[in-house]
């Protein structure tokens, strides 16, 4: 089991501070990274805390994996590594660009 953790349906006035708070109950926290919108600089509502040790990661999860916090039954489990996806290719523009009103292809006369 890793010490990372991923922990799911916060509430959006739930900080970084009263994480690391809440999990300290259950161990030694190593780091917390709550996940903020880049646009509106609001939580997203997902953090991942990461434990000092296993043991403490998987007694973080007995104690509040569904736990009542702010109103909402936290998801806490062991975080995932990232999955890698494939690169997005060029974008396809249908139906617009230099086209011209008609849609079609703007090469064949009327």
């Amino acid at each position: 089991m890793g010490n990372r953790l991923y922990v799911g349906n916060l509430s959006y006035h739930t900080t970084q501070d009263a994480l690391r708070d809440q999990f300290a109950q259950a161990g030694t926290v190593s780091n917390v990274d709550l996940i903020m919108d880049k646009f509106t600089g609001r939580s997203r509502g997902f953090a991942f805390v990461e434990m000092a040790t296993d043991e403490d990661a998987k007694k973080a999860i007995e104690l509040f994996h569904g736990k009542d916090v702010d109103g909402r039954a936290l998801t806490v489990n062991e975080a995932r590594p990232r999955e890698e996806r494939p690169p997005s290719g060029p974008r396809r523009d249908y139906g617009r660009g230099d086209r011209g009103d008609r849609g079609d292809r703007g090469d064949r006369r009327r």
